[in-house]
C-alpha cells in the first residue's frame, strides 16, 4: 500500500518535469503565438461575434470553439495557416468520420455530428468529405432549399458565401 502511495503521489510531479507546460489561459495563448495586441483584439472580436451569433458555441481556446455539429477554428490574424492556438505545433486534419471545410477567411469547420447547422463560412475554399462511405452532406441557401450535395469521400472546392445551412451526414 505505502509503494502504490508514494507512486501516485511521485507520478504527478514525474510528469510535470517532463511535459512542457502549455499556456492556460487566452490571452497567453495569443501572447505565446506571438500575436500583437491588435491581432488579439481582432481575434477577440471574432470570438465574440460567433459566441453571440451562436448560442450552443463555447470557447475552448484562444482561436476554437464548439460549435454545433463540431468545431471551429479561426485562423489568427496575421497567420498564414490556420492552427488552434492551445496546440500551435499539431496540424489541423480532417479525421477519419468527419466533414471538414476550409472557408475563404482560412477558417476550418470540422463536423462530426448529423444534423442541421447554420453555416457562418465565407468566400472561396475547400472542403474534404471523409466520412464514411456514401455519405451525402448536403450544402444549403438562405431559404432552406439544397445548394449542392457530395457523397464521402471526396474533396474538393467551393464558394462558401451563398451556402447558409450544412447537414453533413
Amino acid at each position: 500500500m505505502t509503494t502504490a502511495t508514494a507512486a501516485l503521489i511521485a507520478g504527478p510531479v514525474l510528469t510535470a518535469q517532463a511535459s512542457t507546460p502549455l499556456p492556460n489561459t487566452f490571452s497567453e495563448q495569443t501572447r505565446a503565438a506571438g500575436l500583437t495586441a491588435a491581432q488579439a483584439a481582432e481575434l477577440r472580436q471574432r470570438v465574440d461575434a460567433v459566441l453571440a451569433s451562436d448560442p450552443q458555441a463555447r470557447q475552448i481556446s484562444a482561436n476554437k470553439l464548439a460549435i454545433a455539429g463540431g468545431d471551429l477554428v479561426l485562423r489568427a490574424p496575421g497567420r498564414s495557416e490556420t492552427r488552434d492556438l492551445a496546440a500551435p505545433d499539431a496540424a489541423l486534419a480532417c479525421a477519419d468520420g468527419h466533414l471538414c471545410i476550409r472557408d475563404g477567411l482560412g477558417d476550418t469547420y470540422d463536423y462530426y455530428y448529423c444534423g442541421y447547422y447554420d453555416f457562418g463560412g465565407v468566400g472561396d475554399g475547400t472542403f474534404n468529405n471523409n466520412q464514411s462511405w456514401g455519405t451525402r452532406a448536403r450544402f444549403y441557401n438562405q431559404n432552406g432549399s439544397e445548394r449542392w450535395s457530395n457523397v464521402a469521400k471526396d474533396s474538393g472546392t467551393a464558394s462558401w458565401t451563398p451556402v447558409y445551412h450544412i447537414r453533413p451526414c
